[in-house]
């Protein structure tokens, strides 16, 4: 049986060179919804986890990647979005106050 790649556990979060690692986003609560839960692979979505943790906010648009990156800095709601090995999108959104994070497909939103 041939090895399938995950495209997550590849991908690297972006670092600059001679600067301490980002501080960790406090992910509070973390949920996920019945739909990610049987669409997405439980690893994949904890690869995913440890990259928002990271602020690698996956396939979000520039706009909303500026909003993130402003979000950390305000306290605002960010979201990243992220898709499976096998190709289903889904997003990881944490609450402006840091209290819940949850994990869910775009049609559960």
């Amino acid at each position: 049986m041939p090895t399938v790649k995950n495209p997550l556990a590849e991908r690297k979060p972006p670092t600059k060179r001679n600067q301490p690692p980002a501080k960790l986003v406090p992910l509070g609560r973390t949920v996920a919804t019945p739909a990610v839960l049987d669409a997405v692979p439980f690893l994949e979505i904890q690869i995913a986890l440890d990259r928002h943790r990271r602020h690698d906010w996956g396939d979000v648009c520039e706009e909303d990647r500026k909003r993130n990156d402003q979000a950390l800095k305000t306290g605002e709601r960010l979201l990243s979005v992220y898709k499976s090995g096998g190709g289903t999108k889904f997003w990881i959104i944490t609450e402006r106050d840091r209290s819940v994070t949850t994990v869910l497909l775009p049609s559960d939103y």
